[in-house]
């Protein structure tokens, strides 16, 4: 194991010296129960190799951990666990809210009056004109590889 991944609670699960609830197990990653949930079932599938953030891996193991995120909210939804609706959260960078430095997607059930939910900034509120989102869209095409 390399230094940057010796402290990493993640691989420490992955390599079993750490314990979790495991969910699914495939080749490319690990569904394990959060120790802190947002609601009961909230799931977090993690790729198997360490990647920090999620644009730093090979695009088929970000589709991958999608998949099983797909995978698992039909699961939730299909079990007797309170599921009527599921969020997807994948925190990629500390600003965005990551606190483990190993790639990671959130799936958990939702449900009304759950008490979680998303606080939105006031300039959320305020609709930019076309020409500003054409402008941005544009600065976001060109850095496209």
């Amino acid at each position: 194991m390399s230094q940057e991944t010796k402290d990493c609670i993640f691989c420490s699960i992955i390599k079993k010296t750490e314990p979790a609830s495991v969910v699914y197990d495939d080749d490319t990653c690990i569904v394990i129960m959060d120790i802190q949930p947002v609601n009961s079932g909230h799931l977090l599938v993690i790729p198997k190799v360490h990647i920090p953030f999620v644009n730093e891996s090979q695009n088929d193991i970000g589709e991958h951990m999608f998949q099983v995120g797909i995978k698992m909210a039909s699961a939730l939804k299909s079990s007797d666990i309170k599921c009527e609706g599921v969020n997807y959260l994948l925190a990629d960078g500390e600003a965005a809210g990551q606190e483990v430095f190993h790639a990671h997607l959130h799936v958990f059930p939702r449900f009304k009056s759950d008490g979680f939910g998303f606080r939105f900034p006031e300039q959320y509120y305020e609709m930019p004109e076309r020409k500003v989102l054409d402008e941005i869209a544009a600065k976001i095409r060109s850095a496209i590889k």
